[in-house]
């Protein structure tokens, strides 16, 4: 008997289970006992590490000063490693052995099938952390790729999810954003708008450009410092391109939508007003056409 229940402490908890659910005469005790041991130890370390562990690290982060781009991969690395924590103390009270050690063993003999198998998730993974340090552009941010664009909404360790302006949810992996060209248009304080418009040869292009630099003044939105502008950027078939530069502060794309909706109506108003025509392209079709071997073709007509 004294032996019995020395070689249950040694056991662990998981053969002091065992033992109990031997003497009720069940079947597999020895399985049944290890499972039951190792499912309550994981349980209540992770629920534990859950309730400790995790408002800790938020505290900490919070005390530092980092914003949501930083600390969402600094939470979710907290809950990879209790998960692990839970999972190698609990393999050991069930009496499986050492974790570590079974898991580098599992580890040499997979390692060539997960390293074919893991390559886009390694690469995604190693993406990840670079948008993490180099910050091309954050949660909340307006970026733009491949013809895509969108609202970053979350960015995980493998994959960026982007709301686009359709309310669709793009989940982007990491390597493309990483090994595409992105554009942030709200990384800086300040974004410039440019808009062409079109007006008539025959009009004055002096008081054109006055119009598009009055309206841009009295805009709330577009800013003086820096000042807005208008170039000549082209002779086109049937109008003279007038491209207006203006800039707006804090931008974000509701903020670019409405700016230069509200802008680009008051100076066609304003056009409108003192008579500047806004061609539109014209195409006039000429030429003729010519028959041959006509008698040959027609007949005459009976009188």
């Amino acid at each position: 008997m004294t032996g019995a229940v020395l070689q249950s402490v040694t056991d662990g908890p998981g053969g002091v289970v065992a033992d109990l659910l031997r003497e009720t005469g069940l079947p597999y005790a020895s399985a049944i006992g290890s499972a039951i041991t190792f499912l309550t130890v994981f349980l209540l370390l992770y629920i534990g590490g859950r309730i400790v562990v995790g408002p800790f690290v938020n505290r900490f982060l919070n005390a530092r000063g980092l914003d949501a781009h930083a600390k969402k991969p600094l939470q979710k690395l907290t809950r990879i490693v209790i998960i692990f924590v839970a999972i190698s103390i609990a393999f050991g009270a069930a009496g499986y052995g050492n974790f570590l050690g079974a898991l580098a063993t599992v580890a040499a003999a997979a390692t060539l099938a997960i390293g074919f198998a893991l390559q886009d998730v390694i690469k995604n993974f190693v993406a990840g952390i670079f948008i993490y340090t180099d910050e091309p552009f954050r949660i909340d941010d307006w970026i733009e790729w491949d013809d895509q664009s969108g609202i970053v909404e979350d960015i995980s360790l493998r994959v960026t999810r982007v709301r686009t302006f359709d309310n669709e949810l793009l989940t982007v992996p990491n390597s493309i954003l990483t090994d595409d060209v992105i554009k942030n248009p709200v990384a800086k304080e300040q974004l410039r708008l440019k808009f062409t418009f079109g007006i008539g040869y025959d009009d004055d292009i002096d008081k054109a450009t006055e119009i598009i630099i009055e309206e841009a003044e009295n805009h709330a939105d577009i800013l003086d410092d820096p000042a807005p502008s208008v170039r000549l950027v082209e002779l086109g078939d049937s109008s003279v391109g007038l491209q207006s530069r203006i800039w707006i502060s804090q931008p974000s794309r509701a903020d670019f939508v409405k700016t230069r909706a509200e802008y680009v109506k008051t100076v066609k108003e304003r056009f409108d007003e003192e008579g500047i025509d806004i061609p539109y392209p014209n195409r006039t079709i000429g030429g003729g056409l010519e028959l041959e071997n006509v008698e040959g073709i027609a007949e005459p007509a009976d009188d």
